[in-house]
């Protein structure tokens, strides 16, 4: 049994009314209260709390995944990137390389064509320089055979006029003096001819 202790120092029985003790009518309402927040409590606060303890964890991870997707699709990006940037700069180079070897083409084209117009000028030059050389052998001998004809038709004292007989006489001269047949004489003065 309880007792209590006076501040005297003798025991007292139990006491009809503690105040620390609660009325048994209050004793009940509070348990019947109790009892109602309790089934609040585990019915409608903690599932919500729960549900949303659940939701934000969900969020959070979900977060992280997405910012481990993203993180993985940057890699694959950057590297998409630095292949593309490799392969742009390949492509460069090999255009570079293209344009030099198709420009040292255009020149040795370019070579090639003016070597064949300085051939064909140097040609052109080669076949003119002929014509008129033999031009001008042609009307040398046409000017010789008149000099000749004259000369000769003083000296015999005939007229050579005629045209036949004086490129005849002129062909037939020329052709002596290119086989050797007549050496050309020096004539050493006008009064030793005569």
């Amino acid at each position: 049994m309880l007792s209590i202790v006076k501040a005297s120092g003798g025991e007292v029985g139990w006491p009809d009314k503690l105040p620390l003790l609660p009325q048994p009518g209050e004793m009940i309402a509070g348990l019947i209260f109790f009892a109602i927040v309790y089934w609040l409590m585990k019915t409608k606060v903690v599932p919500r709390m729960e549900q949303m303890y659940a939701e934000r964890t969900a969020a959070i991870e979900g977060g992280m995944e997405q910012a481990e997707q993203a993180q993985k699709e940057a890699e694959q990006a950057k590297s998409q990137y630095e292949a593309q940037l490799a392969d742009a700069r390949a492509e460069a180079a090999r255009i570079r390389e293209d344009a030099r070897s198709q420009g040292a083409q255009i020149i040795a084209e370019m070579r090639d064509q003016a070597g064949a117009e300085s051939d064909r000028i140097i040609d052109s030059a080669h076949k003119q320089t002929e014509a008129e050389r033999q031009q001008a052998q042609v009307e040398l001998r046409g000017h010789v055979g008149r000099l000749s004809t004259d000369l000769a038709g003083k000296i015999v004292g005939e007229s050579l006029e005629d045209e036949t007989r004086q490129r005849g006489i002129v062909e037939r001269f020329l052709a002596d003096l290119e086989t050797g047949a007549v050496k050309p004489q020096k004539v050493g003065g006008a009064d030793e001819g005569v």
